[in-house]
């Protein structure tokens, strides 16, 4: 029986090298004496051992941080910008056969590409359309890496780092814009009571009598409060006409 012993073994390790199970997120690309065969999983797969060669790849979305890169912005502004990638491989045949590593080859183009299109935004358009540059930033990665059978899904800027200099800058000069706003309101106030006051007088001026109303309103203001005793004798105001003549 021990005769048998060492085929027994060269048997079971024939099968192990053989048998291949894939999970349903990943694919085999197969390769017979150096050549493509063919794309084969999930499940089980059969590999010939010594006449092919198995590459295992995941189709699970990746999610790949950029670093930090060193930005000068159109208006030539210095800063500090990262971001976050998400991509999958859609294509496995590819993303083995046209790139020697998909994920670095990704990984160095999305930071070439973040410097270079971040470049071309002054400071206020950067800060203020982030979605765009994200929707752009997406749509040019897709189409460097599509030959290497790479999907680009999305793409965000995470931070946006300015030097103390710009940072005390911008908040000077949003003090300025939030007192320029100040100053116009309280401008656009004054305006509107003057016009009030005018139409006011207009009234007074055609009414004798509202005249008068308006006065005894204002000494009853004068008189009422606490600790006054004041006491008011209204006089007609028609009396003083006498002495004007």
């Amino acid at each position: 029986m021990f005769s048998y012993l060492p085929f027994i073994v060269i048997i079971l390790v024939l099968l192990m090298s053989t048998i291949k199970i894939l999970n349903e997120y990943e694919r085999g690309v197969v390769f017979r004496l150096g050549e493509f065969v063919a794309v084969r999983g999930p499940g089980l797969i059969l590999v010939i051992p010594g006449l092919e060669k198995m590459m295992k790849i995941d189709l699970r979305v990746v999610t790949m941080d950029v670093p930090t890169q060193d930005i000068i912005t159109k208006d030539n502004v210095s800063m500090k910008l990262n971001g976050v990638v998400y991509f999958r491989v859609n294509n496995p045949e590819k993303a083995v056969i046209q790139v020697e590593n998909f994920y670095h080859a990704t990984a160095q183009i999305s930071q070439t590409t973040l410097r270079s299109v971040a470049g071309q935004y002054e400071l206020d358009d950067l800060l203020s359309s982030r979605e765009e540059i994200n929707d752009r930033l997406q749509i040019i990665l897709d189409e460097l890496t599509e030959p290497w059978g790479v999907k680009v899904t999305n793409v965000e800027l995470k931070a946006i780092d300015l030097p103390e200099e710009m940072q005390r800058a911008m908040a000077k000069q949003a003090q300025a814009e939030r007192d320029k706003r100040a100053k116009i309101i309280g401008a656009e106030g004054e305006f509107q009571a003057a016009k009030k006051l005018a139409e006011a007088a207009e009234v007074l001026a055609t009414q004798k009598d509202a005249l008068t109303l308006r006065y005894l309103d204002t000494m009853r203001d004068v008189s009422q409060g606490s600790g006054k005793s004041s006491v008011i004798f209204p006089i007609p105001i028609d009396i003083f006409d006498a002495f004007k003549k």
